[in-house]
C-alpha cells in the first residue's frame, strides 16, 4: 500500500517549546487513520505542516508523493482540511461560500457536487442563508463542505465534531465513511475516543510531540487483556487493598462508582467477597470489555514526556 501522507522526522519548535520532536509515520492510501493525543501533544501543529500553513524546522512531509514545500500547489490540491476553529466569511451565503472555495481549485462548474455535499451534510435548506445567520453546528457543517468541495483524495478532520450535536456527528460520519469506502484517505483527530475506535483502522498517538503508539485499532485494544468490573456501592466503599485493581486508583477508595481491571475471571469472586467482608454493600455490578479510552490512558500514563 502506497503512502497517502508520508511524514519523515518532522521537528517544530516555538521558542522554548518543542511542539514536534522528530515525528515519523506513514498513512496509507484509503486508510481511515486516527491521530490521537492530549491537548498540546502536537496534533494541530502536525496537521498545519501537512496543510502547508506552518513550515517544519526540519524533516519532510509529502501528500501522495508531492512534497508540501517544493510541490505545494499539487499537495494542497490533493488535500482537504477541516480545521478546529470556526473560520468563515460573513458576507456570503452557504452556496456562495462553497462556489468561492471551488474557484480556489479552478472548478467553475461544480454545482452538482456542491448540491450533493450540501445534501449529505443536511445543508440544502440553508444554501441561500448568510453565514452570519447560521448556528455554530451549521457553520461547522459548512467547514466540512468546504474541505470536500474539490473532491480531495486525502481528507484531514481536526476535531470535526467538537461541541456539535449528535445529529451532525451521525450525518458527518455516514458521509465520510462513504467517501472512505470509495477510496478517499481520512485522517481524524478527536477527543471522542469512541468515534476513533468505531471508525479508524489504524491509530497513532502523540505525546509531547513524539509518537508513543502506532498500530491497528485491534492491536491497541488487545494491549489490555481481560475485562473490567464496574462496581456501584450503595453503602461503604472499595477496600483499600483492592485499589491496585482500580483503573483510576486516585480516589477509588472514596468513590461510589469504581472501575477495576480483571486480569482473570477468578479475580471477580475474590473482589466481591472482599467487598462483602469489608461491610460494603454493592448496588450494581457490570462487566465491561476494555475500550480505546482505557488504552489511551494506559499509554499516556506509561509514556515519558
Amino acid at each position: 500500500m502506497s503512502a497517502a501522507i508520508r511524514i519523515q522526522n518532522v521537528r517544530k519548535r516555538y521558542g522554548a517549546l518543542e511542539a514536534l520532536a522528530g515525528v515519523s509515520l506513514e498513512i496509507g492510501e484509503g486508510e481511515f487513520f486516527g491521530l490521537l493525543g492530549p491537548n498540546g501533544a502536537g496534533k494541530t501543529t502536525l496537521i498545519s505542516i501537512i496543510a502547508g500553513i506552518t513550515r517544519a524546522d526540519s524533516g519532510r512531509v509529502a501528500v501522495l508523493g508531492h512534497d508540501v514545500i517544493t510541490d505545494y500547489r499539487m499537495s494542497r490540491k490533493l488535500l482537504g482540511v477541516v480545521p478546529q476553529e470556526l473560520v468563515f466569511d460573513p458576507f456570503f451565503t452557504v452556496r456562495e461560500t462553497l462556489r468561492i472555495q471551488s474557484g480556489y481549485f479552478g472548478l467553475t462548474r461544480n454545482d452538482a457536487w456542491i448540491d450533493e455535499v450540501m445534501f449529505h451534510l443536511d445543508l440544502t435548506n440553508k444554501a441561500n442563508v448568510n453565514m452570519r445567520a447560521l448556528s455554530g453546528g451549521m457553520k461547522r457543517r459548512v467547514l466540512v463542505a468546504q474541505a470536500l468541495v474539490h473532491k480531495p483524495p486525502v481528507i484531514v478532520l481536526d476535531e470535526p465534531t467538537a461541541g456539535v450535536d449528535v445529529e451532525l456527528r451521525q450525518t458527518l460520519w455516514k458521509f465520510v465513511r462513504r467517501l472512505n469506502q470509495e477510496g478517499h484517505t481520512v485522517v481524524l483527530t478527536t477527543h471522542y475516543l469512541e468515534e476513533a475506535e468505531a471508525l479508524c483502522q489504524r491509530i497513532g498517538m502523540l505525546k509531547a510531540g513524539r509518537v508513543v503508539a502506532l498500530d491497528s485499532t485491534a492491536a491497541l485494544l488487545a494491549r489490555i487483556s481481560g475485562r473490567q468490573l464496574l462496581l456501584t456501592f450503595r453503602e461503604g466503599h472499595l477496600p483499600a487493598d483492592l485499589e491496585p485493581y482500580a483503573v483510576d486508583p486516585e480516589g477509588a477508595a472514596r468513590a461510589r462508582k469504581v472501575t477495576l481491571r480483571l486480569h482473570e475471571m477468578a479475580n471477580l469472586e475474590m473482589i466481591l467477597a472482599r467487598c462483602r467482608t469489608s461491610g460494603a454493600v454493592i448496588e450494581d455490578v457490570e462487566l465491561q470489555g476494555a475500550d480505546l479510552e482505557d488504552v489511551f490512558v494506559q499509554i499516556m500514563q506509561g509514556a515519558s514526556a
